[in-house]
């Protein structure tokens, strides 16, 4: 499947050898978030703002308009996202975590529930911290790693009907729906399912609202394995799923193919007004909301192009043979692939480290010992539970490895690379050693730990 664009532009990419990459991630604490850019052969660690711009957006920014209220990018902007999503109220933020903030602490109250399929990291960090409790209800398929089910991004149906009509029902203050479900390996959610959470939100007075970081890769999948809008466009499934809901929070570091930039969309009136006054005190006047007018005109450049099908058949398909080469060379993926990355099952891979040992994150750092690569783990030292020693209390559920995709960087020969270095780590596993934690934070401890590499073939915890 032929990408539909060409190379303009390029950057050289560092190429260490295996005594400094050792040097550089006991450096870092172990750490490949610590690590710097230059050090980075393959960079898979997030799809977040990392992607390319195209030449039509660089154009569309030397027409940025920087001034502080009203910008003309301001309005370009607004109507290109109005039209996508159907929102009357819209607020540009700088990243989705900000989006996040505001929206929380303006609608939700200390002690209440946020529902969802699977909150990430920094959207459940903006819960807790507005005082309320994040719950995850994934559906029962999204467990079956190996599974073909089309859609095991999807909620609980019979756990959320559950909730809001149980002993609990009176704290639940949002329902917050994931597409696609980046915590469970990159899952789209069907339009079935948010159908049905708006019938169950709308009759029970709940608020329901998306994060929509990858609402145009959420639309091709639907495409692909819904029943029913098969004759869709992406454009058209996208609207569809915003017009289910009572707003979004939306990063566009993602499918807004931008290197910054986010937006709250918005029905409510009351909801707007505090969402809006929260944003002026905090981010910036509610035309920029802390973006500059070349970064809103990239974004409705790039909105326009990220629900191109030609666009996104061929992201959909180079994840899709990264996945194959990568099942080829002997390490399991969560089934089916998604697109903006790949899961790979590192439990399975290494079964001589115990969940304490972080399986997950060793293979991380194999990856990069090897071959130079850098990717994030969603395991046990991401989701597990600690003692104030830093030991595990609670493993994860299971132990993965995210590699994100960045859109538009990387060739197939780039993915050729990075699936013969997990064939040699396939060929000889047990050489993989685990890890200890040494220092973390209290509050998304991925982010800034620091560990230490624990002697090859065993080793304590303490």
């Amino acid at each position: 499947m032929l990408p539909p664009y060409r190379i303009k532009v390029v950057e050289p990419i560092p190429f260490l050898d295996p005594q400094e990459r050792r040097a550089a991630l006991a450096d870092a604490g172990y750490n490949p978030f610590e690590l710097r850019a230059d050090q980075i052969t393959i960079d898979l660690l997030s799809d977040s703002g990392t992607g390319a711009t195209s030449a039509a957006q660089e154009a569309a920014a030397a027409l940025g308009d920087e001034s502080y209220a009203g910008a003309r990018s301001w309005f370009r902007f607004r109507d290109e996202v109005r039209d996508l999503t159907g929102y009357p109220h819209l607020l540009p933020v700088h990243q989705g975590r900000a989006g996040e903030r505001v929206l929380f602490t303006s609608l939700l109250r200390p002690g209440q529930l946020c529902l969802s399929n699977t909150h990430f990291d920094t959207t459940r960090a903006n819960v807790t911290l507005a005082g309320a409790e994040a719950r995850d209800l994934p559906c029962p398929a999204a467990f079956d790693l190996d599974s073909a089910e089309p859609f095991k991004g999807d909620i609980d149906l019979d756990a959320l009907a559950a909730t809001l009509t149980g002993p609990e029902r009176d704290r639940v203050g949002l329902v917050l729906i994931t597409i696609t479900n980046n915590g469970l390996g990159g899952q789209p959610v069907s339009m079935a399912n948010l159908t049905a959470v708006r019938d169950l939100c709308r009759a029970h007075r709940v608020p329901f609202f998306l994060d929509a970081a990858r609402f145009a890769e959420n639309a091709w999948l639907v495409g692909q394995r819904e029943s029913g809008y098969r004759d869709w466009t992406p454009r058209q499934i996208a609207s569809h799923a915003f017009g289910l809901a009572d707003g979004c929070v939306v990063s566009l570091k993602k499918d807004g193919l931008s290197a910054i930039g986010g937006l709250i969309g918005l029905r409510d009136d009351d909801l707007f007004a505090r969402c809006e006054a929260n944003l002026i005190a905090t981010e910036g006047f509610s035309t920029y909301g802390g973006l500059a007018g070349h970064d809103l005109e990239r974004l409705a450049q790039g909105l326009r192009e990220v629900v191109d099908p030609a666009y996104l058949r061929a992201r959909a398909a180079s994840t899709d043979r990264l996945a194959r080469l990568i099942n080829e060379a002997g390490v399991d993926t969560v089934q089916p692939a998604g697109i903006h990355a790949l899961y790979l099952n590192a439990g399975r891979l290494l079964p001589h480290l115990s969940p304490a040992q972080f399986p997950g994150h060793a293979l991380g750092c194999q990856l990069y010992l090897d071959g130079g690569i850098r990717c994030a783990e969603l395991g046990s030292l991401y989701l597990g539970g600690m003692d104030d020693r830093h030991r595990l209390v609670t493993p994860a559920p299971f132990e993965l490895v995210r590699l994100a995709i960045p859109r538009r960087v990387y060739t197939d020969t780039h993915f050729e690379y990075v699936a013969a270095v997990l064939a040699d780590i396939a060929k000889e596993p047990g050489r993989v050693p685990g890890y200890r934690v040494v220092s973390s934070p209290p509050l998304l401890r991925h982010f800034k730990v620091r560990l230490a590499q624990l002697p090859t073939g065993g080793g304590g915890t303490d």
